[in-house]
């Protein structure tokens, strides 16, 4: 598929296809249109009275007027300047997220840059040229300054890049991509710099990971219902209308939809001792729901992001040219912090849940940590250790970065986002919880293969074959490292979902 960049109707679905899948990008003849109308009006007002980005200064030095001899040269010290990261560098498909998404701010003609420095964007995407950026220097507003400084060294051919497997000068990979490094004339230093476009770029990201992980915790949850001996009554549908969050309502209902004809939970409907099981097992839709809502929020900020011009000042349709703050993170930090929050009660109530089936006090008749021989064997012991150590980490990882603020720029910039910061630790939450769900998934299933002669629901039994293929059933201890990472990387691949659709389950 090819993107067609137009400004509007860029989607979270866009972004994943081109930062994660490669995908060629292309812009619309429409967007070309309304750069160059903008560009219009910022020439002329180059030519007349001081105007912010055009031929001033930047930030707490706003009120320098720039000769016109001298403004190309501000606009390239800008960049160099504020191409001011460090640490490692972030991810290349945060990279090339952060570069469609500032190509797309552009193209919506609120800029007042050239087309052709959109086209050098899409230039870099469609050459697989990822600019190297660090993961420290963002602070949320005006945006993502550093951050965007470093990827737009690469238009200027300068700074370094990933590009065909390894880190290189960006001139050298342009050269071999046969492109061409620009010079940014009046207000484009400023518009390549100035947005939340990484931030947004990486909630974007994370919302496409949230949203498969969300099914996944519902189909392990379904797995520790059986391995556990537990009731799926609490998940019936006239007890869940009572209580109509939306996000609860689906999470019930997939648990339905796995566990529906298992003869394992049918095996003990009646006679059963038990009066009821344990929250970490029927609320279970409640906390898995609570995190779907939670989603639904961000996904809504992320798609009034994607539909909005991010740049300071902004070039009017009427020919104004003003300066506002729509690059301030807050919207963004705000609901990646509550996303992670949602994540990683996810993770903790899934830890809980494996906790129960290795503790033969409370497992219902299952050996001690599911070992083949007990006392000889651990079994999946120190797995859970793994899990509870990410459980813990995302406590503190959940701690909000939003509520935090440092004055800079000389108290000009007296109020920033910290939402880098937020969308980066949601980052590690995302992958710290499909971790843990795939200790659930190894523990759950070993569990639900401990209970032969029962066979689980046809949907479920589905996922323990999936896994098979990778990682072995119940037996003497082994390395177990290995097969949780084979877990993990069925979960990243989402191959579950590819397993409950050949036998007619699709989850919400």
């Amino acid at each position: 598929m090819t993107v067609a960049l137009d400004g509007p109707g860029t989607t979270i679905a866009d972004v994943v296809a081109v930062a994660r899948r490669g995908e060629a990008v292309e812009l619309t003849d429409a967007a070309v249109e309304r750069m160059a109308a903008a560009r219009a009006v910022v020439e002329r007002l180059a030519e007349g009275e001081p105007t912010y980005g055009i031929s001033t200064g930047f930030g707490a030095l706003a009120t320098v007027s720039i000769p016109p001899e001298r403004r190309a040269a501000l606009q390239a010290a800008l960049v160099r300047s504020h191409a001011a990261g460090m640490g490692d560098p972030v991810e290349d498909e945060v990279v090339r997220a952060m570069l469609l998404l500032r190509a797309r701010t552009l193209a919506l003609g609120a800029s007042g840059t050239r087309p052709l420095v959109a086209r050098a964007m899409v230039d870099l995407l469609n050459a697989g040229i990822s600019p190297v950026v660090p993961e420290y220097g963002s602070l949320g507003a005006s945006g993502d300054l550093a951050p965007l400084a470093h990827g737009a060294l690469a238009l200027m051919g300068e700074g370094d890049v990933h590009h065909e497997g390894r880190r290189r000068p960006a001139s050298d990979a342009l050269t071999a991509a046969g492109l061409q490094p620009i010079a940014l004339a009046e207000k484009e230093g400023l518009a390549v710099t100035n947005g939340t476009d990484a931030i947004l770029g990486m909630l974007c990201l994370a919302v496409d990971d949230a949203a498969r992980l969300l099914a996944q915790a519902d189909l392990t949850t379904a797995l520790t219902v059986e391995g556990l001996l537990a009731t799926d009554r609490p998940f019936a549908h006239d007890l869940q209308v009572l209580r109509p969050h939306p996000g609860q309502q689906a999470s019930a209902a997939n648990l339905r939809t796995l566990l529906a004809g298992s003869p394992i939970v049918a095996s003990h409907r009646t006679d059963d001792p038990r009066v009821q099981d344990a929250y970490s097992i029927r609320c279970t839709p409640a906390v898995h729901g609570a995190a779907r809502d939670t989603l639904d929020h961000a996904r809504r900020v992320a798609d009034a992001e994607l539909a909005s011009a991010i740049d300071n000042p902004v070039v009017l349709a009427d020919g104004r040219v003003e300066s506002c703050g729509n690059f301030h993170g807050a919207p963004l930090g705000f609901a990646a912090d509550f996303l992670a929050i949602a994540l990683a009660e996810v993770g903790a109530i899934a830890e809980r849940r494996m906790d129960r089936m290795l503790d033969r006090t409370r497992s219902h008749g299952l050996p001690p940590f599911l070992a083949d021989e007990v006392g000889v064997d651990s079994g999946l012991m120190i797995g859970h250790y793994t899990a509870a150590a990410m459980a813990s980490e995302n406590k503190r990882l959940a701690a909000p970065a939003s509520v935090d603020s440092l004055p800079t720029s000389g108290m000009q910039e007296d109020h920033v986002s910290m939402a880098w910061g937020s969308v980066r630790k949601l980052r590690r939450i995302v992958d710290n919880v499909r971790r843990i769900l795939a200790v659930e998934y190894v523990v759950a299933a070993r569990a639900v293969d401990l209970r032969a002669p029962l066979v689980p629901a046809a949907a479920t039994g589905a996922a323990i074959a999936l896994l098979r293929d990778s990682v072995p059933g119940p037996g003497p201890d082994r390395h177990l490292a290995p097969e949780l990472a084979a877990a993990e990387a069925l979960l990243a691949a989402d191959a579950p979902a590819g397993a409950l659709a050949a036998v007619g389950v699709a989850l919400a």
